[in-house]
């Protein structure tokens, strides 16, 4: 079922393009209350629990606005669609990167493994990944011996679990950031009457910013 109304104005457009990109950076600021014994999920566990709604609202979002009458053609209009699809495409792939690293993480957690020095274990498991590298302090250690025994695992196992999860929230972290400023860029490229020069053939810059980054993503990994 289609709904006839007024061709969108840029303005309209544009705070589509707005309301999709604080729905999507409002994911980061979401907590989740996190047992003791799951505490080296806290990182992720808001992040995971808002993706999906946000998710639905803008497949919703989407599907409202090619189904209604007029279907945008004007190049503003196919300007957003291209920004908004993108952004959608984008969100959703990294929610379900994140979910499978979580899958790992409580898998890795429920694997039983020797107790290592504390210290040893952190350094050992940032230089594998190439992202935390950090000597805990007295307290640290302190803190980290208490919130691994709440969870039941060794000291070492549990700084391990807690590195994973703290990567794949800097991992989700920059994607949101990432997808609502290119969003909050391609807003304000349809309020200037450049979005008018949406590129059909020419130079790209009149593409989307998160369709160029998509691309210069492709031709980076070829």
């Amino acid at each position: 079922m289609t709904t006839d109304r007024a061709p969108l104005s840029r303005t309209d457009l544009a705070s589509l393009l707005t309301k999709a990109a604080q729905s999507v950076s409002g994911i980061l600021t979401v907590e989740y209350p996190t047992a003791a014994s799951r505490s080296y999920l806290h990182p992720v566990l808001g992040p995971l629990s808002a993706g999906p709604q946000v998710v639905g609202e803008l497949t919703d979002g989407l599907e409202e606005f090619i189904s209604a009458e007029p279907r945008p053609t004007t190049p503003a209009g196919l300007f957003t669609l291209a920004s908004y699809a993108s952004a959608l495409g984008w969100l959703t792939e990294s929610l379900a990167e994140l979910t499978t690293a979580v899958d790992q993480i409580s898998t890795r957690a429920g694997i039983p493994a020797e107790p290592g020095d504390l210290a040893f274990s952190a350094t050992e498991n940032a230089e594998e990944e190439n992202a935390f590298d950090f000597t805990p302090s007295a307290l640290e250690v302190a803190a980290i011996r208490t919130a691994a025994e709440a969870a039941d695992l060794p000291p070492g196992n549990y700084v391990d679990v807690l590195s994973q999860s703290l990567l794949a929230a800097s991992r989700i972290t920059d994607a949101c950031m990432e997808i609502s400023s290119g969003l909050l860029e391609d807003a304000a490229y349809v309020i200037d009457e450049a979005a008018d020069r949406i590129w059909i053939g020419g130079e790209p810059g009149g593409l989307p910013t998160l369709v160029r980054s998509l691309l210069a993503r492709m031709e980076a990994a070829e």
